[in-house]
């Protein structure tokens, strides 16, 4: 959230105190949401987009104008600060949205495969700020690799078929219900790396999958790789961390948390059992947990 956030919607859609919104104001507002498109850019290393950001925290009608200029487009505004920059992310109907079948196909994945990726990038949520502390406290860096993400959730669906068998439930998805927990089935019938002839990983494999989750999370500002141990390490960044706040209260991710995810020190996942709960569908055609800009 900004600043702003507790002014009302009346205040948020007026024109500058001073007089008439200049054609000049109204292109530096543009500007700095323009900057905060660009996920990977550093006010730190931009003198002016250092300078509009400062604009933005000192003039409060500048601010209402950047944040109804952001709105026009479709976008949220979740935070101007020198931190994470003009942070935003798209609302579902925006033209900025990535859709999950748009993502698939960036990641040449068939159809069925997409709730696979989806469930890919909610672990890694997931894993990157395991408790309610982690993701409150701006100065959290959370770390996560594809080997512990992936651990992470074959003990996901180790656990969901316990539960499944405590309740007598048929334990073999049916086809034409692709809901979260048939990916999670789905996911532990997937070999964890497929084989090459050169010994590389299979795209397909659900470590194929993560690597491709979190190359796209790097490539959006979300994450930084830090190194290639366990199949590749990242640290999250403070856009990421705004993001799964923003996620927080999605049915998906709430599923993920409902099966009692412990905070972890070693990039081994824990589980703790859980409470047996409604299971929810992750919807084909449903954005992104985090929707790029």
């Amino acid at each position: 959230m900004t600043e702003h956030a507790e002014w009302s919607e009346a205040e948020s859609s007026a024109v500058p105190a001073g007089g008439a919104v200049t054609p000049a104001d109204a292109a530096d507002a543009a500007r700095l949401v323009a900057f905060g498109l660009q996920p990977k850019l550093q006010p730190a290393r931009d003198q002016e987009y250092a300078d509009l950001l400062r604009r933005y925290r000192e003039d409060p009608p500048f601010a209402r104008l950047t944040d109804a200029v952001a709105t026009g487009l479709g976008l949220i505004v979740l935070e101007v600060s020198p931190r994470a920059g003009m942070a935003v992310t798209a609302a579902e109907d925006s033209v900025f949205a990535i859709r999950m079948g748009d993502y698939a196909r960036r990641t040449s994945a068939d159809g069925g495969d997409r709730f696979l990726h989806g469930l890919a990038h909610l672990a890694v949520a997931v894993m990157a700020f395991p408790r309610p502390e982690d993701l409150a406290d701006d100065g959290y860096i959370g770390r996560v690799t594809v080997n512990g993400v992936d651990a992470f959730v074959r003990q996901t669906c180790h656990r969901l078929e316990e539960r499944a068998a405590e309740q007598g439930e048929n334990t073999d998805p049916a086809s034409d219900a692709p809901g979260l927990e048939t990916a999670w089935r789905i996911w532990a019938r997937r070999s964890a790396t497929g084989a090459t002839k050169d010994a590389r990983r299979l795209a397909g494999s659900t470590t194929g999958i993560v690597a491709k989750a979190a190359a796209f999370l790097t490539d959006s500002g979300f994450l930084q790789r830090t190194g290639d141990d366990n199949g590749g390490t990242y640290r999250t960044t403070a856009r990421y961390q705004l993001q799964v706040r923003d996620l927080a209260g999605s049915a998906a991710l709430a599923e993920l948390l409902e099966l009692g995810v412990v905070p972890v020190t070693d990039g081994t996942p824990t589980l703790l059992p859980a409470d047996s709960g409604e299971d929810l569908d992750l919807v084909a055609d449903a954005g992104l947990p985090f929707h790029s800009t």
